[in-house]
């Protein structure tokens, strides 16, 4: 299993424009989640994909425990938040064995994450479009009142 080191940084802004908690931990974004990639796609696939971009420090497709399958998702990681914005933007919904991969930041600050402010992304799933079919289903606005339809 790959160890993820975390390195420390003077305060900035992360990329939903919270400021990290004054006086905590100060984590660099050098960790990237990706997600939705082929069941097949091996841990040595990742490294050869992302090196494209930068040298990579570790990664790791997660797998079941039990079957070893993979569950949907790995994370990558670069020695520095430039190399990790770079391959955020160049390779995000890149397709990796035909099916595109969903790249962003995975926050490794737990403060953060217990703000209550979180990325969330729900795939369409058989449900989602049975119920939006139905009508039962609510649109999410953006705060400045536009929406994806």
């Amino acid at each position: 299993m790959a160890q993820i080191h975390v390195q420390y940084l003077a305060p900035v802004s992360g990329p939903n424009g919270i400021a990290p908690r004054p006086g905590g931990p100060q984590f660099m974004l050098t960790s990237l989640y990706v997600g939705d990639p082929d069941a097949s796609v091996t841990d040595e696939q990742l490294i050869q994909t992302f090196s494209q971009v930068a040298q990579v420090a570790s990664v790791r497709v997660c797998r079941d425990l039990a079957t070893g399958r993979s569950i949907g998702y790995g994370y990558v990681n670069y020695n520095n938040p430039r190399s990790a914005a770079r391959a955020l933007n160049l390779l995000n919904f890149t397709p990796l064995y035909n099916k595109p991969i969903r790249i962003m930041y995975s926050q490794r600050d737990p403060s953060l994450r217990k703000s209550g402010t979180a990325n969330i992304f729900i795939k369409e799933t058989e449900m989602f479009k049975r119920l939006k079919k139905a009508g039962k289903c609510t649109k999410m606005v953006e705060q400045s009142g536009s929406s994806d339809d």
